[in-house]
């Protein structure tokens, strides 16, 4: 973040200067007022105020951007001291200033606007007041959301189909991690960014090839194809992993949403992740860091951003980094490069943006989630992190390549087209095995394996947004046609070694010499297909929200046999999938919403030991029920949520396969976000979850609870900005998970764990560059802790104690 030295000015003064100012101010209109009032918006300035009343808040915006800022009202009195912080235009921070309090402002003219009461002026004409467009100037997107109070989250996010939607007006749970905590986090992954969610966990190891999530108790395999979006659509970000260094927002809608995004291609329903990608902001960028941790890995990372034209029309944003070292595990190396380029174009009617991304990772002795052998029934204790039993001659190379091409052009003041188009590609080389647990003394065996994977992905959408009235009612409508494809490959070939290790003393087993596969066979392709339509109605001046719409997806899939090339099997249905959400806000402070959404995944097919084998089943829709409350306090927020979702699948009964079964996950979740009290910030929350195996096809695990499924999680972190060093701030993250199963039967379980992580960072200025120190210990107390549980009851294991330490600057 950039900083500037603090001007002080007399509020007297200012206020009368401003006053002056807008009496004097002429008049704009048409097409000529619009454009200069939006670039001028565009402009953007680093904050750092913490202000304790409305009018000291407007003089220290006012003094830090040079803008002329008026009011002619009473201005109300906050509770407790408000912050502004970071990279953001002037309206948003004064949308930041004004959360809460009802004031809205009109821009009149170049760097000046005024500030009003909608309520007063609507009573007073009889008619509605307008509020002013917004614009951010890192996207595209004129309704980015900006960040709320601390910088740690945004006050909205994508809701898929229907755009960016304020949090306050949002029928669902929606986080949205800005990129000022992604770099205070030093998070290289999106899984590091989520894992301090408390909905929210990654139940892989992290010194292996690939992430996994977990979101409301409901797993989120990214498998062959990938679970996570980039700008709102499946098929681009990378498959395995994704790393951070491209991401303006991390956004993590909660619940199923294939009404809002489509299916998911590998069925996941308990939400969707979102990477929003960086766009060129108006001012020049040079950024560069250099980092060391993680073991004794060093890399760096540089972000350039520039725009060009008469009126800054077009943007460049390059993100690059490599790293390269030993990790925290035994014998482990890591290699990893990134090159991420963002092009975009804003013009009055049309805009448009390209996103190229090639992302690498090779891996010495890929580190693995244990698999547990159904005779062991006393789960040993979780071994040192630093452990690894993956041997040195075991490795992995993955490459991700992938682009999207994206536009919307206004037809007119209220309906806008858009669309999409791009895709990616996955190639991975490895050579390991899956280590198993044999007993309680934690001995493994393992074979390995050398395959070749190929991905290829495909994602296409196009639609119409627009606004229109009906009475009394307002209409924000959305129609969309989408269709994603992919294609999977691999080359296999098994090692004839049995490979035996102990978790606690690793063995150094011979290299088993396997054959490079000849080949890379076809085996599946996937499309995905829908037609979506939606609307959110508004009544009461917004005081009521219904949100109403439906998707009809087409599933169709082909499966081949490596050998022949021939179709073993094909799936091919279709379902609706509806979604009602209300919102109720009898305040500025406070929205109250319920919603019914529904999650798709693909049927089964019927194995070849049923008697109706080949059998596909009907696609599998997940249902879920919720309600809400959020709380907005300007400068500190709070959420609560009571929620429901039922999940089908298949299973043998009598020999028949059929989708009988069922997992029923219901639970709470409680959120905190902002600053709590002058330069103190909270995020986080607790997550309590009851997932249970409600309908099965034996007496033994019927009403048990879910693999993998904590029945508590908690995830706080506080930051201090601290009064006797200037620019320093500390902070510390409470990291709580209760025991999970690890079979159906909940004969076997890992125990609940614990860590602390404790960071600061240091803010400063070398020579008119602005630096920022930034310093974290993860796992302070160095526990050994089972980490999680995965969907094939696989275990993995918690990371030990490590540090993190970085420098980046600003030139």
């Amino acid at each position: 973040m950039e900083f500037k030295q603090a001007r002080t000015r007399t509020y007297s003064l200012i206020s009368a200067l401003l006053v002056s100012t807008a009496m004097v101010v002429p008049a704009t209109s048409g097409a000529l007022a619009a454009n200069v009032q939006t670039e001028i918006a565009q402009a953007t300035y680093s904050f750092d105020i913490s202000v304790s009343s409305l009018a000291e808040g407007i003089a220290e915006i006012g003094a830090s951007s040079g803008w002329r800022i008026a009011y002619t009202i009473d201005l109300p009195s906050i509770d407790g001291a408000r912050a502004i912080r970071g990279d953001m235009t002037v309206p948003a921070a004064i949308d930041t200033l004004l959360r809460g309090t009802g004031l809205s402002y009109r821009e009149t003219g170049e760097n000046s606007l005024i500030l009003i009461d909608p309520a007063a002026e609507a009573g007073q004409s009889g008619a509605a007041v307008v509020d002013p467009i917004r614009v951010e100037a890192n996207s595209t997107q004129s309704d980015l959301p900006p960040a709320y109070a601390g910088g740690q989250i945004a006050t909205g996010g994508r809701l898929g189909m229907l755009g960016n939607t304020d949090i306050m007006d949002a029928p669902v749970s929606i986080t949205s991690y800005t990129s000022e905590k992604i770099a205070d986090q030093q998070a290289q992954t999106i899984a590091d960014v989520l894992k301090h969610d408390p909905s929210v966990r990654s139940p892989n190891s992290s010194g292996g090839m690939l992430d996994t999530y977990q979101i409301r108790g409901f797993n989120m395999n990214t498998g062959n194809s990938g679970e996570v979006s980039f700008n709102g659509v499946y098929g681009v970000a990378p498959t395995y992993r994704a790393q951070t260094g491209y991401a303006e927002r991390i956004e993590v809608l909660k619940g199923p949403a294939a009404l809002l995004g489509g299916m998911a291609p590998n069925s996941g329903v308990g939400g969707v992740i979102n990477i929003v990608p960086k766009r060129a902001g108006d001012e020049d960028l040079n950024r560069v860091s250099t980092d060391y941790g993680l073991g004794e890995q060093v890399g760096g990372n540089v972000d350039f951003g520039r725009r060009f034209g008469d009126e800054n029309q077009v943007g460049v944003r390059f993100n690059g980094g490599y790293h390269n070292g030993d990790t925290y595990l035994d014998h482990q190396e890591r290699e990893a490069s990134l090159g991420a380029l963002a092009l975009d174009y804003r013009g009055d009617d049309f805009r448009a943006t390209l996103d190229l991304i090639d992302q690498r990772e090779n891996l010495n002795a890929p580190f693995r989630e244990f698999l547990v052998d159904g005779a062991v029934t006393s789960m040993p204790n979780a071994p040192d992190g630093n452990r690894n039993v993956a041997n040195k001659w075991e490795w992995s190379e993955v490459a991700d390549q992938s682009a999207l091409l994206g536009a919307e052009y206004d037809l007119t003041e209220t309906m806008t087209v858009f669309g999409s188009f791009g895709g990616g590609k996955t190639q991975v080389e490895r050579l390991f095995g899956y280590p198993e647990i044999q007993n309680s003394a934690g001995d493994t065996t393992d074979t390995v394996s050398y395959a070749k994977f190929q991905t290829k992905r495909w994602t296409a959408d196009a639609g119409v947004r627009g606004e229109f009235e009906t009475g009394f009612v307002g209409h924000q409508a959305t129609l969309q046609v989408s269709r994603y494809s992919d294609e999977f490959s691999r080359g296999l070939r098994n090692g004839d070694d049995t490979l035996n290790s102990n978790i606690y003393s690793p063995v150094a087993n011979p290299m088993d010499a396997v054959a490079v596969p000849a080949g890379r066979p076809k085996l599946s392709e996937t499309d995905l297909s829908g037609i979506a339509i939606a609307d959110t109605l508004s009544m009461w001046d917004d005081f009521m929200q219904v949100t109403v719409g439906a998707r009809h997806q087409r599933i169709e899939t082909d499966n081949f046999n490596a050998s022949t090339g021939a179709i073993t099997s094909s799936y091919d249905d279709s379902v609706v999938t509806p979604m009602v959400g209300v919102v109720v806000k009898p305040n500025n402070s406070l929205s109250v919403y319920a919603n019914y959404l529904e999650g798709l995944s693909r049927g089964s097919i019927a194995p070849n030991t049923a008697t109706n084998a080949g059998e596909a089943m009907a696609p599998y829709v997940a249902k879920q029920i919720e309600t809400g409350v959020k709380l907005d306090y300007g400068n500190f927020g709070a959420t609560a949520a009571i929620f429901q979702i039922t999940k089908p699948s298949g299973q043998l009964v009598n020999n028949v396969y059929n989708s009988d079964a069922e997992q029923r996950n219901r639970g709470i979740e409680l959120g905190v976000f902002g600053e709590v009290m002058p330069n103190v910030r909270l995020l986080g929350g607790v997550m309590f979850l009851d997932a249970e195996l409600t309908k099965t096809n034996s007496a033994t695990t019927k009403g048990n609870q879910a693999v993998g499924a904590p029945e508590m999680s908690i995830n706080l972190t506080a930051e201090w900005d601290t009064p006797f060093a200037p620019g320093l701030t500390l902070s510390g993250t409470v990291n709580h998970v209760s025991e999970q199963y690890v079979n159906t039967t909940n004969t076997l379980d890992i125990p609940d764990s614990t860590t602390l992580d404790l960071g600061l960072r240091y803010k400063t200025i070398f020579a008119e560059t602005p630096v920022t120190f930034r310093a974290t210990i993860q796992n302070v107390m160095d526990e050994d802790y089972w980490a999680g549980v995965n969907e094939f009851s696989m275990v993995s294991v918690g990371a030990p104690r490590t540090a993190l330490l970085s420098v980046t600057a600003d030139f």
